[in-house]
C-alpha cells in the first residue's frame, strides 16, 4: 500500500468514525448545557453566561480528546462494533471535552495567551467580556465533574476512577500545572526536558486521562491501560511539536488561531529548541512510538491509528 493510499485510508477511517460518534457528542455536550436554560424556581437564568457556554464548547473542532475516549472504549472492547457506545462513554467523552473547551477559553484571555481567535471565530472573551469568560470557563470545568458523578447507570466505583483520572489530568499535575510552565517560560529558552515535561501535562495529561476513560469504560484490561497510555503519551506530544511547526509554516485557516502567535508572543517552541528540521523529525519519530504501543490490539484499534496518522499529516 502507498503512502498515499494509506493516507486515504486512515482519512476514510476517521471520517466513518466521526459521522458515527460525533452527533452523539455534539449531541450531549448540547443538552448538558441547555438543562440550565430553564428558570430555577423563581431565579432568571444566567442568559448570558449559559450562551457564552453553547457558544466556546458547540463551536465545532476536531473533538479529538473526546473521540480518543470512544475509540479506547472501542480497542478494548470489540463487541462495542456490535453497537453504540455505553450510556457513560458518551458522558466521559462530553466531561474531556467540556474540560477541554473550558481550558481554550482561559488559554485565550489577556492575561494568558491573549489570543483573539479561536477555531476561526472571535475568541469567548472577544465575543463577550473577559467576566464572562472566565465564569463561563469555570461553568464548563464544573460540569464535567457533575456530569460524571451524577451518572446513575454507572457504577460508583467506575465513576470514582472517572473522576480521579480527569481531575488529576485537569489540575495541577496535568493541564494547568504545563500551562504554568508555560507562561513561567515566556521570554525563556529552556532546554528540550523542560519542554517536554511542559506539553506532555499542557497538552498530554488531558489526551491521556482521554485514553484511560475509554479504556475504563471499554473494561480494558491492566496491559490495555499500559498500552493505551504509551500510545496517548506519543501522540500527546507529537500534537504539541505538530502544532509548534504549523506556527511556522502553517496559516491561520488550519490553526484556527492566528498563525505565527508563539513566535510574536517570543513563547519557546520545539522549533526554536531543537530545529524546524530536528521537530519534524521528533514527530514522525513519535507516530512510530504511538503505533507501536497499539501492536497487541486488533482492527479495533484502527482510529486510533488513524488518528495518530491524522496528527503527523497536520504538518504542511
Amino acid at each position: 500500500m502507498t503512502d498515499s493510499v494509506g493516507a486515504l485510508a486512515n482519512e476514510d477511517i476517521l471520517a466513518s468514525f466521526s459521522a458515527q460518534h460525533k452527533p452523539r457528542l455534539e449531541q450531549c455536550l448540547a443538552a448538558s448545557i441547555d438543562q440550565y436554560s430553564a428558570p430555577v424556581s423563581a431565579t432568571p437564568p444566567a442568559s448570558n453566561l449559559i450562551e457564552a457556554m453553547r457558544y466556546s464548547s458547540l463551536a465545532g473542532g476536531k473533538r479529538i480528546r473526546a473521540m480518543l475516549v470512544y475509540m479506547a472504549a472501542l480497542a478494548c472492547n470489540d463487541n462495542a462494533q456490535c453497537g453504540p457506545p455505553s450510556a457513560i462513554t458518551d458522558i466521559a467523552a462530553t466531561a474531556v471535552e467540556l474540560i477541554h473547551c473550558y481550558s481554550l477559553i482561559h488559554d485565550d484571555l489577556p492575561a494568558m495567551d491573549d489570543d483573539d481567535l479561536r477555531r476561526g471565530k472571535p475568541s469567548c472573551h472577544i465575543q463577550f467580556d473577559e467576566a464572562t469568560a472566565i465564569l463561563a470557563g469555570d461553568a464548563l470545568q464544573s460540569l464535567a465533574f457533575e456530569l460524571l458523578s451524577c451518572h446513575a447507570q454507572a457504577t460508583a466505583e467506575l465513576r470514582i476512577s472517572l473522576l480521579a483520572e480527569l481531575s488529576k489530568a485537569a489540575g495541577v499535575s496535568g493541564m494547568v500545572g504545563g500551562q504554568a510552565i508555560d507562561l513561567a517560560m515566556v521570554d525563556r529558552k529552556p532546554d528540550y526536558d523542560t519542554m517536554v515535561q511542559m506539553h506532555r501535562l499542557k497538552t498530554g495529561a488531558l489526551i491521556e486521562a482521554a485514553t484511560q476513560m475509554g479504556c475504563l469504560c471499554g473494561a480494558g484490561s491492566t496491559e490495555q491501560s499500559q498500552a493505551l497510555r504509551q500510545y496517548a503519551q506519543a501522540i500527546g506530544l507529537a500534537f504539541q511539536v505538530v502544532d509548534d511547526i504549523l506556527d511556522i509554516e502553517g496559516n491561520t485557516a488550519q490553526l484556527g488561531k492566528p498563525q505565527g502567535a508563539d513566535m510574536e508572543a517570543n513563547k519557546p517552541t520545539f522549533p526554536s529548541i531543537i530545529g524546524l528540521d530536528a521537530a519534524k523529525q521528533q514527530a514522525h519519530s513519535l507516530f512510530q512510538q504511538a503505533i507501536t504501543a497499539l501492536e497487541s490490539f486488533g482492527e479495533s484499534a484502527d482510529p486510533l491509528r488513524a488518528l495518530a496518522q491524522f496528527i503527523i499529516a497536520r504538518q504542511t
